[in-house]
């Protein structure tokens, strides 16, 4: 269940007895981890206040689709881009009707428009308007189209009919929201990931390092885990949790990271998001180095290159798919299609570093992959958690092609 880690689900509420249940969902839901934005419809707020649900969810609640406050913070669109999944619970029979037709009428509807997250759908009605022909070829449609319907089940209902037509209880929906996200795209496989910067000592107490936080990388192996991956984790010196399922290497150096890969071989696919220091002090000083009282000169430091851990793993013998990350402030292209070339990698990760809102330290990114025929495939600014989920899918698609 740990899946649910830090994923951010948006809650739709139809306008159904069973929205009394979506307050104890919206509570299961954040004891797993994940971060939770409930939208109600007009219906909705018959049944359960939003001020519950934003107790709950600890989130304002979005109940209109023209608000001038909630366009000014997290509009409508921002909402339906942040979502890595869209779970509606109740998913009554309107509301399936006019998801069919496509209707954008109130804030929900539009935000399963807009959205490129997953959908779950939790109907919840009467027994016979569950049975309707009507109601079934909706649901037909709804499948189709890749909505993933969670139920309904069966048993007594509010009215006192018995049948199909219950909403499944918040616990089996909290297991079904985390296996949406269990895809296995990398069963069998064994994925080395690199995360984080190096650090190279100039003396016991100071070093070279960079900015990198290590969010790209750790979620990057949250999402081969989740992928069926057999999961190696090398980071350099980062303050974040280790994801479920995935084994974590620490490490100092650059040296260091390149012994601990070459000791992790054989892998099936090599991803290296880690952000290398290429230099290193050619003597690293025993003790603290003292400024000289008497001089007013500045210190000369040497720098000797450090070993290159993606090249060196990509022209083994035993190379595995090597996927590799261009960080860089201009020239984003240019510069990340003679990496993949320079360094023999089957895919180049392209992200500008230069803009604060996909740079090193920030929660969310925007990447341009390219491939060996020159192809590009480009993902928009998203969390890093769902372009991590992008990426994985895009490379086990691409292995599968070799």
């Amino acid at each position: 269940m740990q899946r649910l880690f830090q994923k951010r689900i948006i809650l739709g509420i139809g306008g159904g007895i069973a929205a009394y249940k979506s307050a104890d969902l919206v509570r299961r839901l954040r004891d797993l981890d994940a971060e939770v934005h409930v939208v109600m419809t007009r219906g909705a707020r018959e049944f359960i206040t939003p001020l519950t649900l934003q107790a709950l969810s600890g989130n304002p609640v979005h109940v209109d689709l023209l608000d001038p406050k909630a366009e000014a913070a997290m509009g409508h669109i921002e909402l339906a881009r942040w979502a890595d999944l869209v779970l509606v619970a109740p998913c009554t029979a309107d509301l399936m009707s006019r998801l069919v037709q496509g209707s954008a009428n109130d804030l929900l509807t539009t935000l399963v428009l807009a959205t490129d997250a997953p959908v779950a759908l939790a109907p919840a009605m009467n027994q016979a308007m569950w049975a309707d022909p009507a109601t079934q070829a909706n649901a037909e449609t709804l499948s189709q189209r890749g909505f993933k319907l969670l139920g309904p089940g069966a048993g007594v209902q509010a009215c006192g009919d018995v049948g199909f037509g219950r909403m499944l209880e918040p616990e089996a929906l909290a297991q079904s929201a985390a296996e949406i996200f269990a895809h296995q795209a990398l069963t069998g496989k064994h994925v080395l990931i690199t995360a984080g910067p190096t650090r190279e000592d100039i003396d016991p107490v100071r070093y070279i390092t960079n900015h990198s936080s290590g969010k790209m990388g750790f979620s990057l192996a949250e999402a081969a885990a989740e992928a069926g991956a057999q999961v190696t984790l090398v980071c350099g010196p980062v303050h974040l949790p280790t994801p479920d399922r995935v084994k974590r290497v620490d490490v100092t150096s650059a040296r260091d990271m390149l012994a601990a890969c070459e000791a992790a071989m054989p892998c099936d696919v090599l991803i290296a998001a880690a952000a290398v220091a290429d230099y290193r002090p050619e003597v690293s000083a025993a003790q603290k180095m003292k400024k000289d009282p008497n001089s007013a000169d500045g210190m000369t430091l040497k720098l000797i290159r450090n070993p290159d851990i993606l090249a060196t793993i990509a022209n083994r013998n035993d190379r595995p798919f090597s996927v590799g990350f261009a960080a860089e402030t201009e020239n984003l292209l240019a510069y990340a299609t003679a990496k993949l070339r320079d360094k023999n990698l089957d895919l180049i990760v392209a992200n500008d570093v230069a803009n604060a809102a996909i740079g090193f330290n920030s929660d969310d990114n925007a990447i341009t992959i390219i491939d060996r025929q020159q192809q590009q495939t480009s993902f928009p600014q998203t969390s890093k958690g769902k372009i991590a989920r992008q990426l994985i899918d895009f490379i086990a698609t691409h292995i599968n092609k070799v």
